[in-house]
């Protein structure tokens, strides 16, 4: 025990110098690292603090060198070296390890496989609760990858065995990760049940902020996709002001950008402009937010030239979001449908060319919107194919004669229902 202690705080002063030498000179850092987790951490609290320090440490420094690959072996190396600390603190390093992945770029697939990795580690060292909490990461992995059916899959699995166990905080998470399956899925109506649930679960547990802000902005979307703006944008608030609290920049903006949305949705292109002006978005200013200012303008000048060019502009800002990209898509075929309204207004017989030319878009993209708003009966006409040209037809007055005779058939239909119960108890 004491050869432990002194080997320990020994190795305190190496460990200063590799923080000190991680930016000017990193091989030397690593070998240090190295040389520290080369011994076994032994038994002392000294020992295993100094052997944190350098694993968290060395894995820090892979990580500022987007190391994928010697971040996973050293995940795997470890392991076995933990087996000596309590539970609580395995889990802990573990999983602080996986977080350091978050700041490499395309290593998704190597995430996956050393979660797995380590999901079968932990169920040979018969820690269940470490297992459960990296299932649930391996989870938000395979949403991440777009594979929905072994993600919704693990889903089923963890949430009987939860359920099971009365593990009400994973269970508030698994519940809230079917529910953004489902949305992403298309199936809104599955992703509300499933966030209710969650809701359910948060209602009877203390639920961290970050969890809190998850659930707020899963809720604010929902709702956007039931196009009930107003209450999404009260969401997406809450969701802010709990991404603001912990310092989470990335979903900050994310949720600063869905309030702009829904203020677009809602044409309120005065709040829009007050919002930019507020010290959250001064603070979380950037080309996401140019994005939407730039969209929330070109709707307010019913341009439909502004539009593209904005998206065409910010195509990587506006494309990545699935969300965002979605309801746009929607803005864009609303506005294009006023325009084209508004254009063929005054005529009884126009050039679908001519059309396009007025909106600036290309003559089959016209022809099938056209053709589109025919079949939904927002115009009454049709296409002429042989000379190119829409014919409007004025929409005739609708026959009284229907509406009484519908009626009548109602009225008479009853009295028949009412001739038939009273037989029927008769005979009785």
């Amino acid at each position: 025990m004491p050869a432990a202690t002194t080997s320990g705080s020994a190795d305190t002063p190496k460990l200063t110098e590799a923080q000190s030498l991680a930016k000017s000179s990193p091989e030397k850092a690593e070998a240090i690292y190295k040389d520290v987790l080369s011994r076994h951490p032994g038994s002392s609290e000294a020992a295993m603090k100094t052997f944190e320090s350098a694993l968290i440490g060395l894995g820090g420094l892979y990580r500022d060198q987007n190391k994928a690959n010697e971040l996973a072996e050293l995940v795997g190396q470890t392991r076995d070296s933990l087996s000596g600390f309590a539970k609580a603190k395995t889990a802990k390093l573990v999983r602080q390890l996986l977080d350091l992945f978050s700041g490499i770029p395309k290593s998704l697939e190597i995430q996956i496989a050393i979660t797995r990795s380590c999901i079968d580690w932990a169920n040979r060292e018969r820690r269940s609760f470490l297992r459960q909490s990296l299932e649930t990461r391996l989870v938000a992995l395979y949403m991440e990858k777009k594979t929905y059916f072994e993600a919704l899959q693990l889903v089923n699995t963890l949430l009987r065995e939860l359920k099971r166990l009365d593990d009400k905080l994973m269970l508030v998470e698994v519940q809230l990760l079917e529910s953004r399956i489902y949305h992403a899925l298309g199936n809104v109506p599955k992703g509300r049940a499933a966030l209710t649930s969650a809701r359910t679960s948060a209602a009877s547990v203390y639920t961290p902020p970050a969890l809190q802000a998850a659930l707020d902005m899963q809720s604010g979307m929902l709702h956007a996709e039931d196009k009930d703006f107003s209450t999404a944008f009260s969401y997406f608030v809450e969701a802010l002001e709990g991404y603001h609290a912990q310092e989470d920049k990335q979903k900050a903006t994310a949720a600063l950008q869905y309030m702009l949305l829904c203020k677009v949705m809602l044409n309120a292109g005065n709040d829009v402009s007050s919002i930019l002006l507020s010290k959250h978005a001064v603070r979380y200013a950037g080309p996401g937010l140019d994005a939407m200012k730039a969209v929330a303008r070109a709707h307010e000048n019913r341009s439909l030239e502004e539009y593209e060019k904005a998206l065409t502009k910010f195509r990587w800002n506006l494309g990545a979001d699935r969300f965002v990209a979605s309801h746009l898509a929607h803005l864009y075929d609303a506005m294009l449908e006023q325009n084209l309204v508004k254009l063929i207004e005054p005529y009884s017989r126009v050039e679908i060319a001519h059309v396009a030319k007025q909106v600036g878009l290309d003559t089959h993209q016209v022809e099938r919107k056209l053709s589109q708003m025919i079949l939904d009966k927002v115009i009454v006409g049709v296409l002429d194919q042989g000379t190119k040209c829409l014919i409007v037809y004025d929409e005739g007055e609708r026959d009284g004669g229907y509406d009484a005779a519908l009626e009548t058939i109602e009225k008479l239909s009853n009295v028949v229902d009412v001739l038939y119960t009273n037989q029927a108890s008769m005979l009785e």
